[in-house]
């Protein structure tokens, strides 16, 4: 087992040297012509006679030349422009293709116009990425049970892209190394529930994830222009269930902390044993997944082994390139280990809006999940409801918000129960989460960005909890955040590392 960590970090390492090698070299690719403006002619011969002189349009305009008025050029690597939009193609096609921006987590979507925080190589027809996010600094929990620790929030994300044959292969890795940057039990977050640590349930800590959090393969096949057939199998990987995982979704990419309803919505993101098929159609995606539903367990460096005994469907709707949106449904046979008898069943809807603007972005995600609990005797009905936004202006500049109200029933323990009074096993609580913060990006580079943040979070919920929580319980932090510059459209395509499609949208 230990091998196999060790060949999943190398990978690692092996994709980071190759990326790091490839700063300051040319990407352009043999045989490409880029546009050549004409010369400016001469006054003479621009205006005979009485004529004014009309100026030649500058080589920069020339430039930005709409993809599509350019003819399709077929480079060997999968990467190209279509329209404003970089994205991969599906086989030989031109005009079949998968955008960069909108692929989320697993399988899932986001908007197409997303911001991509990545840097990329090109080499022997394929096309390879890394994308990372690492949070480092001071947490501060309030009340009588918050505590202040230093930690880091981190993953590491590289992939890689092939065509074969009428289709295109896809290769994805995500790691991260909080079961060392996180203390035991993980990073201390008020009202945080889900998974367990030394046989007892995790409360008021966000666990960390696995050191292996992804190892996935996915194949694309073109069904003419329009639609695609895809097959992804990840060990471990994600089903086809949720929103995009919150450390994916460009609305909450500048917030180092996860959802409190993160396991009403988009906690099947670790799966060890994963199968997903499913088609596209235009702007459409319907899939389905088996997989082993259990929740991983708290030695965070192996691999485990569950029966696939879960399964999900989702349907995806991608109208434009500014909007996504999903609903979804599952069974999970005894996610948690604590809870061997319980099983759920899981729904979730969402929509996300991403929309780029002069020198930023602004984007926004709606997001309810909701968990059916039964064991033999009870039955639980939890909601999440999540809202997020990120605006992105004057480049450098990030303001976010993240508004919450969830239901929780493990909150308590026997002796808490005991302590205030209350007989039920698992009472249920409706809490509010409430932070609001910013990130200005002090230092960038050519291959990475480092900005400095911070944030507050303010809590809501029953008055019997104030024994426990304080009567108003307040968190803040701040950190550094260092993550690959965002990608410039305009610098690939001009820079010649890309062919150009007439593709329309889905």
């Amino acid at each position: 087992m230990l091998a196999k960590v060790c060949l999943a970090l190398l990978s690692v390492l092996l994709v980071v040297t190759a990326l790091s090698s490839a700063q300051g070299q040319s990407q352009s690719m043999p045989g490409m012509k880029m546009p050549v403006p004409s010369p400016s002619p001469s006054p003479e011969k621009a205006a005979p006679g009485n004529q004014k002189a009309q100026p030649s349009p500058s080589p920069h305009t020339q430039m930005k030349m709409p993809a599509e008025e350019l003819a399709p050029m077929d480079t060997g690597v999968p990467l190209v422009m279509s329209g404003d939009d970089m994205a991969i193609t599906v086989g030989t096609s031109q005009s079949n293709v998968m955008f960069i921006g909108q692929m989320g987590s697993g399988t899932s979507w986001q908007p197409i116009s997303s911001p991509m925080y990545m840097v990329d190589k090109q080499k022997d027809n394929w096309l390879f990425m890394l994308h990372y996010n690492l949070f480092v600094g001071l947490n501060r929990q309030g009340g009588p049970r918050g505590v202040t620790e230093f930690g880091s929030a981190n993953w590491f994300m590289p992939m890689a892209f092939h065509r074969i044959g009428k289709g295109t292969l896809q290769l994805r890795g995500m790691f991260s190394f909080e079961p060392f940057t996180f203390l035991p039990g993980g990073s201390p977050l008020l009202f945080q529930t889900g998974e367990t640590y030394k046989g007892q349930p995790v409360i008021d800590r966000q666990h960390p994830h696995d050191l292996v959090m992804e190892l996935s393969a996915q194949y694309t096949l073109r069904l003419g222009e329009r639609g695609t057939w895809y097959t992804y199998l990840g060990y471990p990987g994600e089903p086809a269930l949720g929103p995009p995982a919150f450390m994916h979704r460009y609305s909450a990419s500048e917030n180092p902390s996860a959802t409190l309803a993160h396991h009403l919505q988009d906690s099947t993101h670790i799966s060890f044993g994963v199968f997903t098929t499913g088609f596209t159609y235009r702007w459409f995606k319907l899939e389905g997944s088996i997989f082993n539903g259990r929740e991983p367990d708290d030695h965070r460096y192996n691999f485990e082994a569950h029966p696939w005994n879960s399964r999900s469907i989702r349907l995806s709707l991608a109208p434009d390139r500014n909007w996504s949106a999903q609903v979804s449904y599952g069974f999970l046979r005894a996610p948690e280990a604590a809870e061997p008898t319980t099983d759920i069943r899981r729904a979730t809807a969402s929509v996300q809006y991403t929309r780029p603007f002069n020198r930023g972005n602004w984007a926004s995600a709606i997001i309810w999940g909701r968990n059916h609990q039964s064991s033999p005797g009870e039955i639980h009905n939890l909601n999440g409801y999540t809202f997020e936004s990120n605006v992105n202006f004057l480049d450098k500049n990030y303001l976010y918000t993240r508004l919450e109200l969830v239901d929780k029933n493990e909150l308590l323990r026997a002796v808490d129960r005991a302590r205030l009074g209350i007989t039920q096993t698992h009472p249920s609580f409706r809490i509010g989460a409430y932070t609001f913060g910013g990130v200005r990006d002090v230092w960038n580079r050519e291959k990475f960005s480092l900005g400095i943040g911070g944030d507050f979070t303010l809590y809501s919920k029953p008055a019997i909890l104030d024994p426990i929580y304080g009567n108003h319980p307040a968190s803040f932090r701040i950190f550094l955040r260092v993550r690959p510059r965002k990608m410039e459209m305009g610098k690939h395509a001009l820079h010649g590392n890309m062919g150009t499609t007439k593709g329309t949208m889905p």
